[in-house]
């Protein structure tokens, strides 16, 4: 059993501050099969396009530095222009690298990735506003250059060869050659493993490749979903997930959970199980969807306003 599963499991039976409502859960699944949305389908607005290798090096470098997109109190958050509107997160991320390769900066180039700074990074996204943990973030693009260009060829879609179409094996892969893919915490003396970024990224080629060539992947079925701050806001929005009272009120406030605290684990944890628990009941209703999938309609529905009535959890990490 993929270890993901196997120990948010684990950490759902145990959890104190985080509990499902499997009522909540079965009309939510019920919703899908009826009239829900359809699975989002590739963003090519957002991410580059261009040679399959030059993809795969795009995705790697985004999904390295996919993490941590709210502002410092006080701060105003990180923006950046597409075409006259402005864009923040994860899609504004996107579009500052896609600018980026698109202009010839050699994003690809594990040498050039090994001189990061923070300062190189901070012109190529541009932007308005804070992206916190701006230096983490050049010491992951630093530490991924170091690991393609020693054992890889220099070649991101050589990383991705070497896990012979296994999405699973791929998430393993990075948490073992690259620290910040490393999501792991310990949960009563057990580890818990959560690999979103790892996970994230064989979805992205997934998605980007149409499922052919370095985006083939045999077990994408396996994916759980990718624990981040958005989808456990959604899913509370939806009384899915539910809070005691002491935990409601430090996240309604704002307050910063300590990364791997027994309550930011059970927050991360309970959103895996309860991903799994919607596809199980959605499956029992007549509509068939992967994690991953289901993932990314929890997601897309995140950033509508309507899901903004309560705050996200806020812990400054860079796993998620």
């Amino acid at each position: 059993m993929f270890e993901v599963l196997e120990s948010t499991a684990f950490v759902a039976r145990e959890s104190r501050w985080v509990r499902i409502d499997p009522e909540a859960v079965r009309r939510f699944a019920r919703t899908l099969a009826r009239d829900g949305p359809p699975v989002p389908p590739w963003d090519e607005e957002h991410h580059y396009s261009g040679p399959a290798d030059r993809v795969v090096a795009y995705l790697m470098v985004l999904d390295t530095i996919n993490f941590c997109f709210w502002p410092p109190a006080g701060c105003d958050p990180w923006e950046r222009d597409l075409g006259g509107r402005r864009v923040s997160g994860y899609n504004g991320l996107a579009a500052a690298l896609k600018s980026a390769m698109v202009s010839g900066v050699p994003l690809h180039d594990a040498e050039y990735l090994c001189r990061m700074t923070s300062r190189d990074l901070e012109e190529i996204l541009g932007g308005h506003g804070t992206l916190q943990l701006m230096d983490e973030r050049a010491r992951a693009l630093r530490d991924l250059g170091e690991v393609l260009g020693r054992d890889y060829d220099g070649a991101a879609h050589r990383l991705v060869e070497a896990t012979k179409g296994w999405a699973v094996d791929l998430a393993r892969l990075l948490a073992k050659k690259l620290p910040s893919f490393r999501d792991t915490a310990v949960y009563r003396e057990r580890a818990v493993s959560f690999y979103k970024r790892g996970q994230i990224f064989a979805a992205d080629l997934h998605g980007a490749l149409n499922g052919e060539g370095w985006g083939a992947f045999r077990d994408m079925d396996r994916l759980t979903a990718f624990a981040d701050y958005k989808l456990p806001q959604v899913l509370r929005h939806m009384g899915i997930l539910v809070y005691e009272e002491p935990l409601a009120a430090r996240v309604d406030r704002m307050d910063l959970l300590a990364p791997g605290s027994p309550e930011e684990v059970e927050i991360r944890a309970n959103t895996v199980v309860a991903v799994e628990r919607i596809r199980r009941e959605a499956l029992g209703t007549g509509r068939s969807l992967r994690s991953f999938e289901i993932d990314g309609l929890l997601w897309h529905m995140g950033q509508g306003d309507a899901f903004r009535d309560r705050p996200f959890h806020r812990t400054a990490t860079l796993f998620y």
